[in-house]
């Protein structure tokens, strides 16, 4: 009747996230009330906004020392008292790096039944949706057009290239290193790639897209995000999902230079966005998703690690890069 958890032991200032940033805490498993549900952890989603919520408070509130990591993930019904939820039901819940949890059931929804299961955390998921309302809704792509899109080989940036192929557009993605590269071209179909960690990155931007960029999908911010923008061709779109370079370690000694003459001159158009902004267009997507995939052209790539003790360390890779689609740990 135990619940391992993993709490934010301290938060970082101003230094890069470590594993001593963390604690395993061993606490009693939680009972559910009227309305509420006890929620099991089958799989924690990993993602980047979970280092930017230690910075403050963002669309969330800003993470506390001592409190319980936060995070999403998939997870099964154990006791419902709420009627359209049952033992057994899986759902995607806020409930934190610990393997069990209690939330009013009035939030929560059964997810349907597919199959890997894993799919509901990535192509599924916020990573799949987050692409698709990112790229469709904010970059409105054409075909034709040049689209380039920063952390491509991650959960979101690499079905972000895949659905812009799909729309009939060229795609560049930006990566650290040349297996990455070779990933999202040879197996993705991503037409080009450039290595942000290259001395000669800047070059490489400019040789792969020569007439300029169409659509920019911005995971990283910094100085990828610098690049692209001088490279926008007039009438440009870029769409603002994260910003991965600024969230660990001290801030960034300048923001982009020359943005609001830029901007103006080439008339572009920036949009910020989070996932739930598209709602009530959940539905057409998921169906877009899951034709895709079913027919070859959408390939999904997972990286899953075992053991809730190592949800630190996976965090903390991923932020360095190591990943190629959607990490996750399997709890």
């Amino acid at each position: 009747m135990t619940n391992r958890q993993i709490v934010l032991d301290r938060l970082p200032q101003g230094d890069r996230l470590a594993p001593d940033h963390f604690a395993l805490n061993i606490a009693e498993r939680p009972t559910a009330g009227e309305g509420e549900v006890l929620l099991k952890s089958r799989y924690i989603s990993l993602d980047a906004a979970n280092r930017a919520w230690m910075q403050g408070a963002t669309y969330r509130s800003a993470l506390n020392s001592g409190q319980v990591m936060a995070g999403g993930g998939l997870s099964e019904v154990v006791t419902s008292n709420v009627p359209h939820l049952q033992s057994g039901d899986l759902v995607f819940a806020d409930a934190g790096w610990q393997e069990y949890a209690v939330l009013p059931g009035k939030h929560l929804s059964r997810l349907p039944d597919l199959k890997p299961e894993t799919h509901l955390l990535s192509v599924y998921g916020i990573a799949g949706l987050t692409a698709y309302f990112g790229l469709l809704e904010c970059g409105q792509p054409k075909a034709g057009e040049t689209v380039v899109v920063s952390a491509a080989a991650g959960s979101v940036g690499s079905i972000v290239g895949q659905i812009a192929k799909i729309k009939g557009c060229r795609v560049v993605g930006i990566a650290g290193g040349d297996e990455k590269g070779r990933w999202l071209t040879e197996e993705l179909g991503f037409d080009a790639a450039v290595d942000y960690k290259s001395p000669d990155f800047k070059r490489q931007l400019r040789a792969a897209v020569p007439d300029g960029i169409d659509v920019y999908f911005d995971n990283t911010g910094g100085d990828v995000f610098e690049a692209c923008l001088f490279a926008m061709k007039n009438f440009g779109r870029i769409a603002c999902c994260g910003a991965l370079s600024q969230y660990d370690g001290a801030p960034p000694p300048h923001g982009p230079r020359g943005i609001p003459g830029l901007i103006v001159t080439k008339r572009l158009n920036l949009r910020g966005f989070v996932v739930m902004d598209f709602d009530d267009k959940r539905e057409q997507a998921l169906a877009d998703l899951q034709a895709w995939v079913a027919d070859g052209r959408l390939k999904v790539q997972e990286d899953i690690i075992d053991g809730l003790e190592n949800l630190p360390g996976a965090l903390i890779g991923l932020l360095a890069g190591e990943n190629r689609g959607k990490r996750m740990v399997r709890v």
